[in-house]
């Protein structure tokens, strides 16, 4: 009987030994993960002394800025617009799409600074300057649609003549076509659809090549040729720009003893020789007496820009 009393007595020992062990085990993984946490707030926390460290960002990179909409505040400054390259050629670029949409820019040469383009659609009132890339050094043609803008641009350290065009204002740009920016000037070479060719004169102050016809204003004459043919000279002195008017020329001319301003005038565009008159179609007076002059023609809407004005007749120039 005493034995069996025994059995019993150890069988309620075992328990609590075990309840004893248990709990000190709960104990040691307690004070551990107390450690562990306190630890992890160590490396995480700021120190006493410096600022809490930046919180990493992943992103690609930023998608380029769009071009701002052109507006009354969208005139640039002094500095970026294309009139104030126009030291370094004394040329200015005019293309007109119609009555309120236009491009210019100044035809600044290899050792000046970036060319600048610059694009209206509010009659000329304010103008919004286009980026061009980084290797465009100079822009010495310039010809522009309704749907696209071509620019003869100076690439490079060497200013390699290429034509470039743009199909969305001027955000991209890819290689365009031989002639699709029209004619340029580069020192005393015409830089025309079929190639480079000597200027008719030392000095050209600017240039037009049309489907058929060529024309160059030189210092006394304006020197037009059909095709590859012959240059005719024409006694004019004064011309300062050129543009496509149909079947004429129209002529932006200073120093005339009956205007006090440029005078728009008109030379026919083919069967020209020697004594061919000019026809005076009107006089902006507004525009300064002197160099450097752009004009350009969309129908009947003629733009010209000169000094710090841009203004657009709606007759040809005989009214501004």
């Amino acid at each position: 009987m005493e034995d069996r009393r025994g059995t019993r007595r150890l069988g309620r020992l075992r328990p609590r030994t075990a309840l004893i062990w248990i709990a000190a085990v709960v104990v040691v993984l307690v004070a551990v993960d107390v450690v562990l946490v306190s630890l992890a707030l160590g490396r995480t926390a700021p120190g006493d002394h410096r600022e809490p460290g930046p919180i990493p960002t992943y992103t690609s990179t930023p998608a380029p800025t769009a071009p701002a909409t052109p507006g009354a505040s969208a005139t640039p400054s002094a500095s970026a617009s294309a009139g104030s390259a126009d030291a370094a050629s004394g040329r200015r670029l005019l293309s007109a799409v119609d009555s309120r949409e236009a491009w210019r820019a100044s035809s600044t040469s290899c050792s000046a600074a970036q060319a600048v383009l610059e694009h209206s659609v509010d009659g000329g009132a304010t103008w919004v300057t286009v980026p061009l890339a980084e290797d465009v050094r100079s822009v010495t043609g310039l010809r522009a649609s309704a749907g696209s803008v071509s620019i003869l641009a100076g690439v490079g350290k060497d200013c390699t003549p290429t034509v470039r065009t743009s199909a969305d204002g001027g955000d991209t740009w890819i290689a365009g076509k031989a002639g699709a920016a029209g004619a340029g000037i580069s020192g005393s070479s015409l830089q025309l659809a079929t190639g480079s060719v000597d200027a008719p004169c030392a000095d050209p102050v600017d240039a037009y090549q049309g489907q058929y016809t060529t024309v160059v204003a030189c210092a006394s004459e304006v020197q037009w040729r059909s095709g590859t043919g012959a240059w005719v000279g024409v006694p004019l002195t004064g011309i300062l720009a050129i543009a496509d008017a149909g079947s004429t020329y129209a002529l932006a001319r200073v120093g005339s003893s009956t205007c006090d301003g440029v005078e728009i005038v008109r030379l026919p565009a083919t069967a020209v020789t020697s004594r061919t008159p000019v026809t005076p179609i009107g006089c902006w007076s507004d525009g300064g007496s002197a160099a450097p002059v752009a004009i350009d023609m969309a129908g009947t809407a003629l733009w010209a820009w000169a000094g710090d004005e841009t203004a657009v007749s709606g007759n040809g120039g005989a009214s501004w």
